[in-house]
């Protein structure tokens, strides 16, 4: 249980640095974390990099990286984060970030299901800027199947979460 709640905590921190520093425009990008494909999906970009999946094929190269510091933390936060939102400053003020990652059990023309291995379920309202990303290239929303395994990533709207950025693998 200790071990648990250490993970957790660590994931909780590690993740929320990462997305901190990113709305903030401080900082290098982390090691593994794609260049920013486009302002309004940054802080989208940021999370799932920090979670393993990649949306962009060029990933940031930095001298001051200090991700070789905590390769153990980054390869369990990569293999074993699931789902959860982070409140971040940005540009344009204070905003939740929302992430999963899991297995599509409904899809639409608006909306996608999605199941994470823990059995929490979420339905995702595609954004006006919708990007998806399948094999670091950029693909239509058509492409997102049921039984298919994708990374999502976006802003809480009222009850609702909006997705900006979907990753298939």
């Amino acid at each position: 249980m200790t071990r648990t709640r250490i993970a957790l905590t660590l994931t909780t921190v590690s993740l929320a640095g990462l997305l901190g520093l990113s709305g903030c425009g401080g900082g290098a990008a982390p090691a593994g974390a794609p260049a920013v494909p486009a302002a309004d999906v940054a802080d989208e970009t940021f999370a799932l990099a920090a979670v393993g999946l990649e949306a962009d094929p060029a990933p940031s190269a930095s001298a001051g990286d200090k991700a070789g510091k905590h390769p153990g933390a980054r390869k369990y936060l990569r293999k074993n984060t699931l789902h959860g939102e982070m409140t971040v400053q940005g540009k344009d003020g204070v905003k939740t970030v929302v992430v999963q990652r899991g297995t599509v059990t409904a899809v639409d023309a608006t909306t996608v299901s999605v199941k994470s291995a823990d059995g929490f379920a979420q339905t995702w309202t595609y954004g006006d800027k919708l990007r998806v990303v399948q094999d670091k290239k950029k693909v239509e929303a058509g492409a997102i199947k049921s039984g298919a395994e994708i990374g999502l990533a976006g802003a809480k709207d009222g009850d609702k979460s909006v997705a900006r950025l979907v990753v298939i693998k």
